[in-house]
């Protein structure tokens, strides 16, 4: 009987892990959703840093947090609104 090897194991699995992505997504879309995931996040705390200063309470300071998890609602909202779509 062979030996347990979990080194070895878990080496063939993250080569799977990485050969089943690059084949699923590519490696330019993986790139391009970690940066756009760094956007998304520093958007959400300047979005978190404006709401909660112009808030007058605590409850609209927390309010405007869970605003700036959908703050890119309100931006398309906003843009398309002023094209007149």
């Amino acid at each position: 009987m062979s030996e347990f090897n979990a080194e070895k194991i878990a080496k063939n699995v993250k080569k799977k892990v990485k050969k089943s992505m690059k084949k699923k997504f590519g490696k330019t879309n993986v790139t391009v959703t970690k940066n756009g995931s760094a956007f998304y996040f520093l958007g959400m705390i300047g979005s978190a840093i404006y709401f909660i200063s112009t808030a007058d309470g605590f409850w609209d300071g927390v309010l405007g947090v869970l605003k700036s998890l959908v703050w890119p609602a309100f931006l398309i909202f906003e843009a398309l609104s002023s094209l007149g779509a």
